[in-house]
């Protein structure tokens, strides 16, 4: 990059003599709870999507195992495609008129919300029309309604995620909306389990499910929907963004004075930090979601316990989760985020070095036992996604223009990471659990190498960026070196204040 002198005074401009930059205001509890509501119709309708939906397919509608895999790897395959389509269009929608008016992060969640609403209620009712066309058209029907309900999942999902950089500059303030966005999927997460508990648990623990209980499946949909469409326009009610925000063509100026250019797509993927970031997350998400998945298999599987189990321990991880999220704000403060997110990691690695080792069946205690696993994979597992969720945040910085482009990569890695590994998964779990003890270890055995492994990784990933400072550019870094005249003074290219950690230098 080569820029003449009168272009490079002007892109280090500094107005350090107008004084210290003031302090970043504060914002209102309202708008952080009003934030938080934003996301709880995707939490809902995905905590039903991923526990719920091979259930009712295979025992409800009686559906094919193969088709059924086939709808759900539809719907992952359309979220991951349609989330870096939604992250691009969303930065560049700035001249649209609903954007204009709006706001472009809020235009794309309404967008995301009304197909969501339109489309996640067909999934869990049988085919309208159709119940006794073969499966083959049925997969036709469902398969065009979870692809409409993963572009609104994602189309939600990134432009809620975009706003946390837009709606301040405090990375403390960034780290307590993240926090009440995780505190508020936990407690729509635990909302799901309660409800499927009250409409099917009263017929008792050990009758099966069946195609009789459609009826119930469609009431717990309705309520999921409900509370979903009711927090989505409280959303839009408290949370205000500003439809005029600018992005300049060339650059934006922070509030200290420094001059910061603006990111395309193709600057993102020379930054080194970008790669390490995704490192970070995709291995949050595979520890999250693996173990959220193969728990209740190891559960029932490798320990042979009751069923009742199956809907207790989660509910404890979520609950461990969302303690956690209410003090992830101050630790953050305290140990600085990258220590943060290393520390969670290796809570997380402990938890399942307790499941290799401990846990084991028909042995005494087994059943208090495992809460202790629930709480400890739990805490690891809300500290790892809390703090990288915030790192990705401090590193799209300033550079708001681009935000929704850097999320969409990242759900990109975690949807193409997480499929690859449960196909790998399914297709070596034994065919004789059922009379073979040992192959039921293989459950515990997926939960201590592939979880524990994620959990390494991401430890790993974070100690990579020890050396850099998420905000700033390595392209802003070699510009200055280049353009650097003697005589000139140049002012500090503006950077992550989060980095100015007290124990991490």
């Amino acid at each position: 990059m080569s820029l003449d002198h009168e272009e490079a005074s002007t892109y280090w401009t500094s107005m350090a003599d107008s004084g210290p930059a003031p302090a970043p205001p504060r914002l209102r509890r309202s708008q952080k709870v009003g934030y938080a509501l934003g996301h709880v119709l995707n939490d809902l309708c995905s905590s039903m999507w991923f526990t719920y939906l091979l259930l009712y397919f295979h025992k409800v509608i009686r559906f094919d195992n193969f088709y059924s895999g086939v709808v759900l790897f539809t719907g992952q395959m359309a979220d991951g495609l349609a989330t870096p389509f939604v992250g691009y269009f969303s930065d560049q929608g700035d001249d649209l008129t609903l954007c204009h008016k709006y706001g472009k992060r809020k235009s794309w969640h309404l967008v995301g919300t009304l197909s969501v609403l339109a489309s996640f209620p067909f999934i869990f009712l049988r085919c309208i029309g159709c119940q006794t066309a073969d499966d083959e058209a049925q997969l036709v029907y469902y398969a065009a309604f979870v692809i409409i309900f993963q572009f609104g999942w994602a189309a939600t999902q990134i432009s809620h995620l975009s706003l946390i950089p837009d709606l301040t500059d405090c990375q403390n303030e960034r780290t307590g909306l993240t926090a009440y966005r995780y505190g508020a999927t936990v407690l729509s997460s635990i909302s799901i389990y309660l409800i499927t508990w009250l409409f099917l648990g009263t017929a008792g623990g050990d009758d099966m499910i069946g195609p009789e209980d459609d009826v119930q499946f469609r009431n717990i949909m309705l309520c999921a929907v409900g509370l979903g469409a009711a927090a989505s326009a409280l959303f839009h009610y408290l949370v205000q963004e500003d439809p005029h925000q600018e992005n300049r063509l060339n650059g934006s100026v922070r509030p200290d004075g420094t001059f910061h250019r603006r990111m395309l797509v193709l600057d993102w993927f020379k930054e080194p930090t970008f790669y390490l970031v995704g490192l970070v997350y995709l291995s949050t998400r595979l520890f999250v979601n693996l173990t959220q998945a193969y728990i209740p298999l190891y559960l029932q599987v490798t320990l042979q316990l009751p069923s009742t189990f199956v809907a207790v321990i989660p509910l404890v991880m979520y609950v461990s989760g969302l303690a956690t999220s209410i003090a992830m704000k101050w630790v953050n403060r305290v140990v600085g985020r990258k220590l943060t997110f290393i520390l969670g990691c290796l809570i997380g690695v402990i938890g399942c070095i307790w499941i290799k080792v401990g846990c084991q069946m028909n042995t005494n205690g087994v059943g208090i036992e495992i809460y202790g696993v629930a709480v400890v994979v739990g805490v690891g597992g809300s500290t790892m996604l809390i703090t990288s969720l915030s790192s990705t945040a401090d590193l799209i910085g300033i550079n708001n223009d681009s935000g929704a482009f850097v999320y969409g990569a990242m759900s990109l890695l975690d949807k193409i990471s997480n499929g690859v590994a449960v196909i790998v998964i399914q297709q070596f779990i034994p065919s004789n659990t059922d009379t073979c003890i040992l192959c039921r270890e293989y459950f515990r055995d997926i939960l201590f190498f592939v979880c524990g492994g994620a959990a390494l990784l991401g430890a790993l990933s974070m100690a990579g960026l020890y050396p850099f400072t998420l905000g700033q550019r390595a392209r802003d870094l070699r510009a200055r070196a280049y353009e650097s005249l003697p005589g000139n003074s140049y002012p500090e290219i503006g950077a992550s204040s989060e980095e100015r950690e007290p124990i991490l230098s």
